[in-house]
């Protein structure tokens, strides 16, 4: 087959690369461009698109033997990435911009280039496994990232390869420096690839500019502190919050409720922050079937957070649209309107089947909106 890689220029993407090399596929590389001021050099493990990073995927290329280029998407990455990640934030939502990057950058704008010039599949560094067409999680639970992929369809999936969603981590970095590349011990990427300070609130407050309102105690109304906008604050958030005087019963005080119209936040203590249901739009049934009633599964709600029992049905809107209703059995915390509910049917053996996923739009805190006790025949096979 004739594969491109995406290859961003660490150890993940060199070692798919050089694997669907050995596989012995038509392989290219490609280095997307998707800033439009990148850096001479990466601040240690934050930033992406840097010079350095395009220079490291050209040389890991040579040394594979496989053609390189790149592309400039930034663009395009400004508009579905970076405008969308500040809009969900002044709308007080919490998004997640490495799945929408993977919903409209690099499996769609960038596997729709790739499928016009004739190649057959699209190559990452993700880790995640794909088998039948079905994603599952990687072998290295620390490092799975099917979660931030779980958006994709079973059509961009057809057309997806992820070569080392089952080999552990280290075993990569051990791989990449017997094979000789250069970023066998280059540091991971972390926080958010388009803030390299890490500041996320100074750059949202650059673009969406001062929104003052006011943070109000959940129990009795009592405005405690302004604030300059409600993107300086997600579900949850106990830090930073500007309140000089505690609790009276000397509690944390936690983010419960953002309203983005009237620029209230308000905080409460934990027992506040239960969720017993979710409301999801934007659905997406990644195993490419579609539930034919309520099913029993497991959600996650945050990149790295654990998993809940659920009971998940599908629906859809007043426009028909499709939509998620999700039941859980037990509550979660710090469940925040703009992250991804993902749907993991448990698989031991093959790694946990990834059902579908939608993001999330309301939560109920009321337990009698959560599941029943009783189970639910499921709709899917695992």
């Amino acid at each position: 087959m004739r594969v491109l890689v995406a290859m961003s220029g660490g150890v993940d993407s060199s070692v798919a690369a050089a694997r669907a090399v050995d596989a012995g596929h038509d392989v290219v590389g490609v280095h997307l461009a998707l800033s439009t001021a990148p850096g001479a050099l990466r601040t240690g493990s934050r930033g992406c698109c840097s010079k350095e990073d395009a220079s490291d995927a050209r040389r890991v290329a040579d040394v594979l033997g496989i053609p390189f280029y790149v592309w400039d998407f930034a663009d395009r990455f400004k508009d579905d990435v970076i405008d969308e990640f500040v809009a969900a934030y002044a709308a007080g939502e919490t998004p997640n911009p490495c799945l929408t990057c993977n919903e409209k950058i690099k499996f769609a704008a960038l596997s729709q280039k790739a499928m016009a010039l004739g190649f057959d599949a699209l190559a990452t560094g993700h880790y995640a496994q794909l088998a039948d067409g079905e994603l599952r999680r990687a072998v290295d639970d620390d490092k799975d990232q099917s979660y931030v992929l779980a958006v994709l369809t079973r059509e961009q999936l057809d057309r997806a390869m992820f070569p080392i969603g089952d080999t552990p981590k280290a075993q990569i970095r051990a791989e990449a420096a017997e094979r000789g590349l250069i970023t066998a011990d280059k540091p991971d990427s972390h926080d958010i690839c388009f803030i390299p300070t890490g500041d996320t609130r100074a750059f949202l407050g650059a673009r969406i500019g001062i929104r003052p309102g006011a943070v109000v105690d959940a129990d009795t109304g009592e405005a405690l502190a302004e604030h300059d906008g409600v993107h300086g604050f997600t579900i949850g958030q106990r830090k930073g919050l500007g309140i000089e005087a505690p609790a009276a019963d000397g509690k944390p005080r936690y983010v419960t409720g953002i309203d983005p119209d009237s620029g209230t936040v308000t905080v409460g203590s934990a027992e506040h922050l239960d969720v017993w249901s979710i409301t999801a739009h934007r659905a997406v049934w990644t195993s490419g079937q579609v539930p034919d009633g309520p099913v029993e599964a497991m959600v996650q709600v945050r990149a790295h957070g654990g998993l809940a029992p659920v009971v998940a049905t599908p629906t859809v809107d007043a426009d028909g649209a499709p939509m998620i209703e999700i039941a859980l059995r037990e509550p979660l915390t710090g469940v925040a309107r703009g992250q991804a509910a993902v749907l993991y049917l448990p698989d031991a053996d093959r790694g946990d089947l990834v059902l579908g996923c939608g993001r999330i739009l309301a939560t109920d805190s009321d337990p009698a909106s959560g599941a029943a006790v009783h189970p639910v025949a499921s709709g899917v096979d695992a």
